[in-house]
């Protein structure tokens, strides 16, 4: 008989703390909060505060059933158990996929933003760099991500902090602007708090949304971890908390300080709040801070699509070689296998122009909606599956149930709603669907839904 094939505990609380609060700052809190400042003006603080509730409630349903079932796969796991094996097989080929396409944007943009310190060596060439680089730690003992993880979340988290501390100085006390305190009048000087209404809120929503995309893979640690209860809870309840400093603080003493629609016209404001106070190499450093926040994604993103295809396989919903698990407790046949897909993105993005890569990440945008509300909804159904018994004995629960779950999943219903009204985002609702009606194809001709193995729970 051969032996159990398991993944190893060896995440410890201080990995998934930094890695939590990584997870949910990237590259467009730093480069691309520019153009959603632009459709609500200083109103995209409360943009940020409602996405950030949305996701505390969804975090909070996926902690629920993370802390009473910790196993690899997670929502996709989820999905099957509560919803049915369709719903965990799309689930999770989907965040599969999803991260593929996100990381192939991201160990793009390590290659163009190397090219600020060596202009002549082709894109690819780092590109195809930090593939190798990030695959190689990712197939190293579950403890080498994790140490990766942390130094790479505290350089950004340190990174926000500094320009948060150096901008409340300039607004409280003039620093670098001559001693004298520029105020927050910039909130609502130039065409009031809201500028473009109601409906630049509106606009601005599906790109806040987005921008929360991997705070969903604390979850997917939930196998790895040493003590998942205490561990997964203080991630999830610290998530709410970690946007509102993060991206609604950093952001109000950015827009505090310059007039919102002059943000993005003279640079990456991060870059123009440390040259204000005179560090010359300000640019240089931010541009390292975005460097590794693309490799942090990257990681993130071999690290999640390793562990869904691990999942898959042991649904008997994907190559059984993908199950096998190394001597350090690492599904690297698995891991092999996305880096594999992801060396393909390397060569379409030398072969292939900008504007189909970004037709296909629009799958991501949609990746992202089914994600959270296969969560909200396996929720749901979990809490049904209880007795009342098991209901009281719940140790995480979510906050203002079940109303907090239908409000959230209201919300994602709605963004989905703004996508499908405005001709940008529209394309992701034609391609979002054709991906899963092609993953359905392939789910009833594979014959996966005659396996008996899918039609038992999974315990």
């Amino acid at each position: 008989m051969k032996p159990k094939q398991e993944l190893q505990r060896g995440l410890e609380e201080r990995h998934i703390t930094l890695m939590s609060l990584g997870a949910a700052i990237g590259v467009g809190l730093f480069l691309g909060s520019a153009s959603a400042i632009e459709m609500a003006g200083p109103a995209i603080l409360f943009a940020y505060a409602l996405g950030g509730a949305v996701m505390f409630i969804i975090m909070r349903a996926l902690g629920e059933m993370a802390i009473h079932q910790p196993v690899a796969g997670s929502f996709s796991r989820y999905a099957r158990n509560y919803i049915g094996p369709l719903a965990g097989y799309l689930t999770g080929w989907n965040y599969w996929f999803l991260w593929i396409v996100t990381c192939m944007a991201e160990i793009t943009a390590v290659g163009i933003y190397m090219k600020m310190w060596y202009p002549d060596v082709p894109v690819w060439i780092w590109a195809l760099s930090a593939l190798v680089i990030m695959a190689s730690i990712n197939l190293l003992a579950i403890k080498a991500y994790g140490e990766f993880e942390f130094w790479f979340a505290l350089i950004k988290i340190v990174a926000i902090v500094l320009m948060i501390i150096t901008g409340l100085g300039m607004i409280l006390f003039g620093f670098g602007n001559g001693g004298v305190a520029t105020g927050i009048s910039n909130l609502w000087e130039n065409g009031g708090f809201a500028p473009n209404g109601v409906q630049g809120i509106l606009m601005s929503m599906q790109m806040v949304m987005f921008a929360f995309l991997g705070i969903e893979m604390i979850g997917v640690t939930a196998g790895e971890v040493k003590n998942p209860e205490k561990s997964l809870a203080r991630a999830v309840n610290s998530v709410f908390w970690r946007i509102l400093i993060f991206y609604v603080g950093a952001l109000f003493v950015i827009m505090s300080i310059y007039p919102w629609d002059q943000i993005g016209t003279q640079g990456s404001p991060f870059v123009l709040t440390f040259e204000k106070i005179g560090i010359g190499q300000a640019a240089g450093i931010i541009n390292f801070v975005v460097l590794t926040a693309a490799l942090s994604s990257c990681n993130s993103g071999i690290f999640s699509t390793g562990r869904m295809l691990f999942n898959l396989a042991e649904q008997k919903q994907a190559p059984a070689g993908l199950h096998k698990v190394s001597k350090t407790g690492v599904p690297s046949v698995a891991v092999l296998v996305s880096a594999g897909a992801l060396l393909i993105g390397v060569v379409l993005n030398y072969l292939v122009p900008e504007k189909v890569f970004v037709w296909v990440t629009s799958i991501s945008t949609f990746g992202a909606i089914w994600t959270w509300s296969i969560i909200l909804v396996s929720q749901l159904k979990f809490r049904k599956s209880l007795s009342e018994e098991e209901k009281k004995t719940l140790k995480f629960k979510v906050p203002f149930f079940p109303y907090g779950s239908y409000i959230a999943l209201a919300i994602l219903i709605f963004v989905v709603g703004i996508m499908a009204y405005f001709p940008d985002t529209r394309i992701a609702l034609i391609v979002g669907p054709c991906w899963l009606i092609l993953l359905t194809a392939i789910y009833y001709f594979k014959g996966f839904n005659k396996r008996p193995e899918n039609n038992d729970k999974v315990a």
